[in-house]
């Protein structure tokens, strides 16, 4: 059985020799097209440039296991190929979306059965590596210790939060950058020119603003262009010069392309953080782009309203309560009236917040009174504090000696106090001079002279 499955590794592997990208041309653009060396691939020079550290082990054939993070489009399959054609390894590509436990444990009894009959090493390339869990992750952990496997996963998320710590020890992240224009713009000019495995042999020609467009379109996503290119090679219309692709193709394949944003994913969360910080650093122009980024790309305005409602009581608070209320009314707007209204409605409570004075007193009073509540368990209310709708319970001192504020001079009891007997009085609450917070602060400064004055007032009496 041995023999046999020798014999027939020894064949795959002939045909992994012979076989040749560009002989399938029904397959995709995109799949075709993939560079096969480090010359022809195009952006993430942070990594390939020439004495990067990556560029120089995949020259030198010092493979490691390693993890690529990054958007979809930007060569995360296509360097882990390279590297196993590089350094003339096996290679073996698994999808987490369907494999399993099962799956693993066969590229490993494949790795070893190349090894034994060709004396070949493995890569194993899982693309979505974060949807495997953890029990998961660990399967095939052993055998890139003992050198059976070099692992290399790749990732649209981030590894912190998905993978686990025993896999991050032992793969190296390259972090791989959405591409830039002029690198899309150099892999669609060879897609058109390359007649073995591009769009070549089809004498197209493409106007520079019809390029532009599918490079805006892609959003540096390479895949995405080589889509888009292909989709109008084949619109594209035939005229005495042969067949040209113009801005009237390019807008009818672009149309509808959005902006990347996965929901609940990475760049999800890195938008929502770059709304939020604009709105707290006081910048109603970074905070309208955001805005507009998060809706171009498919978020649920929805959740951008839920999101601005916490900003409005977060940071901004008492030195604005306006501010609340008019998220709430966009919040409102967007329910009931939809698009587009309602994202005008939330443009406008953006830049409000944006421009509004800013206060995180009541945010940070209330993580310390949460604290407090946590720290000194369940105590008793005081009987001044506690209501006496029942004989007993007047009986018992409920509500004795509870001052009505109403009933004092400016309505307030000065020298009450309201906190349990058996905890120390605290000051949670410290307004910001901005804003209405500037007079709160300064009805609360009188408050407390009041308060200290009455107690001083009350210790007076008691020594004498």
């Amino acid at each position: 059985m041995r023999s046999s499955c020798r014999i027939e590794l020894a064949d795959l592997f002939a045909q992994e020799q012979t076989a040749k990208p560009g002989d399938d041309l029904s397959r995709p653009l995109a799949d075709r097209m993939r560079p096969t060396s480090l010359d022809n691939f195009f952006g993430q020079q942070h990594l390939l440039a020439t004495g990067k550290p990556l560029r120089q082990a995949i020259e030198q054939g010092r493979v490691h296991s390693m993890i690529f993070w990054g958007p979809p489009g930007t060569g995360k399959t296509t360097l882990a190929r390279m590297i196993a054609e590089t350094t003339d390894a096996h290679f073996i590509a698994l999808s987490a979306v369907m494999a399993g436990i099962k799956d693993i444990r066969a590229a490993v009894a494949e790795a070893k059965d190349y090894k034994e009959a060709q004396g070949r090493s493995t890569v194993l390339f899982l693309d979505e590596v974060h949807r495997f869990n953890k029990a998961q992750q660990d399967g095939f952990l052993p055998f890139v210790e003992d050198g059976t496997l070099t692992f290399i996963g790749a990732t649209t998320e981030n590894p912190s939060f998905e993978l686990n710590n025993a896999l991050l020890s032992r793969a190296r992240v390259y972090v791989l950058k959405s591409l830039e224009a002029a690198a899309l713009e150099d892999i669609l000019r060879r897609a058109l020119t390359e007649s073995n495995t591009g769009l070549g042999a089809l004498e197209l020609s493409i106007d520079d603003n019809a390029l532009e467009l599918i490079v805006l379109a892609a959003d540096g996503d390479a895949r995405r262009a080589l889509n888009l290119l292909e989709l109008a090679a084949d619109l594209a219309p035939e005229n005495d010069a042969g067949r040209n692709i113009d801005a009237v193709v390019a807008k009818d394949v672009a149309q509808g392309s959005r902006r990347r944003f996965d929901k609940k994913g990475e760049y999800f969360y890195d938008q929502i953080s770059a709304l939020h910080k604009s709105v707290r650093g006081s910048d109603p122009d970074a905070t309208l782009y955001w805005l507009m980024r998060m809706l171009d790309g498919g978020c649920d305005p929805l959740y951008v309203a839920r999101r601005m409602i916490r900003m409005a009581s977060e940071d901004i608070g008492n030195a604005d309560p306006r501010a609340l209320r008019i998220c709430l009314d966009a919040w409102e707007t967007v329910e009931r009236l939809g698009s587009p209204e309602g994202e005008l409605a939330l443009a406008q409570a953006a830049v409000f917040l944006a421009c509004a004075a800013k206060s995180n007193a009541v945010y940070k009073a209330a993580k310390s009174a949460a604290a407090d509540a946590r720290e000194f368990g369940s105590l008793e209310v005081p009987l001044h504090l506690r209501n006496s709708p029942t004989r007993l319970m007047k009986e018992l001192g409920y509500g004795e000696d509870y001052r009505y504020a109403h009933d004092e001079e400016g309505a307030f009891a000065a020298g009450e106090t309201y906190f349990p007997d058996d905890m120390p009085q605290r000051k949670y609450y410290h307004p910001v001079p901005r804003g209405l917070e500037l007079k709160i602060g300064e009805k609360l400064a009188e408050m407390a002279r009041r308060n200290k004055q009455q107690q001083q007032h009350k210790k007076d009496n008691d020594h004498d």
